[in-house]
């Protein structure tokens, strides 16, 4: 059986922003003392000119790539999830998304996938975050081929635009000649009739092994893989939903405002559907290894089997 290929999605964040240099001379990227962890060292490297190292200020970090964009760079700005969306936020809505202002934020080291950093720096809000600020995109790949396509997605984009990234590797699910990426679509990644499992990031994986479970109990689950959570993708998540009947949202980020709230608002409106939020239940995470924090709230592959099993 041939290896399961595995990449940190931040990785895949720094391959692309080299790869898209040559091609986007206006593309700058600012970082906050963590070019080493968010891998824009990796852009650093090729392009030193192009690197701007703020020091250990996101918040005007912020509002240096605010400036940037306004003389025709397009800015990536890049720190950890709990800074960049958390201790910056004040300076992302009203220096960034206030003016609707061409700037991208890389934001890696997202959820309890942080391990052994702990709950100061899992940040398990920062999706629920960026989505309250008018206008920010907001997405959240599952693997390496999905991140590398949001990257480019997002500069091409014009407005603020905010990326999600992990520091675990995660296995590639979208190594295949018909992948293709647009802002605001989502895909079913597997079809089913019992039971809709929508997921995004890291958790689309654990969707996949969880359906394969299920599928040994009987039960028919759709995966359905949501990469931009902002602008949402309701038309796949309304004609599945009304396929199966029954819908569970799989996070690694508080179930409080977050995809499951996503979800649960376009279904509320469009089509009233019985929901089950997998995620983090309103706590914080704590100290431990990925695997085993991912086991412990229940975001491994057993851990939505179980989920979803019960709710069915």
């Amino acid at each position: 059986m041939a290896e399961i290929k595995k990449i940190a999605t931040r990785e895949s964040y720094g391959n692309a922003l080299k790869e898209l240099g040559e091609e986007f001379p206006d593309l700058v990227v600012l970082d906050a003392d963590l070019a080493a962890a968010t891998k824009t060292g990796i852009f650093k490297k090729a392009y030193p000119d192009r690197h701007i190292d703020c020091g250990i200020a996101e918040c005007n970090m912020m509002g240096v790539a605010a400036g940037l964009s306004l003389v025709g760079k397009i800015p990536f700005v890049s720190s950890f999830a709990m800074f960049a969306a958390g201790r910056a936020f004040e300076q992302v809505r009203n220096s960034i998304g206030y003016p609707h202002l061409n700037v991208k934020i890389g934001a890696t080291h997202a959820g309890i996938t942080v391990g052994e950093d702990g709950a100061s720096h899992q940040c398990n809000e920062d999706i629920a975050l960026m989505r309250t600020i008018p206008g920010m995109v907001v997405m959240c790949p599952a693997d390496d081929v999905e991140a590398r396509a949001a990257v480019r997605a997002a500069l091409e984009h014009e407005g603020p635009v905010y990326i999600r990234f992990g520091r675990a590797a995660v296995p590639v699910i979208n190594d295949r000649p018909d992948y293709k990426f647009e802002i605001g679509k989502g895909s079913v990644l597997r079809e089913g009739t019992d039971v809709t499992v929508v997921a995004t990031g890291i958790c689309v994986d654990a969707a996949l092994g969880a359906a394969k479970m299920l599928e040994a109990d009987g039960i028919s689950a759709e995966v359905v893989s949501i990469c931009t959570i902002k602008p949402l993708d309701e038309d796949i998540i309304v004609k599945s939903a009304g396929k199966t009947g029954r819908v569970v949202t799989v996070e690694e980020h508080s179930v409080i405002g977050g995809l499951g709230s996503a979800v649960c608002d376009c279904l509320c409106a469009k089509l009233p559907t019985p929901v089950k939020k997998v995620g983090m239940q309103d706590v914080f995470g704590e100290s431990g290894s990925a695997a085993a924090l991912l086991q412990k709230y229940g975001l491994d592959a057993e851990g939505v089997y179980r989920s979803v099993k019960d709710f069915v």
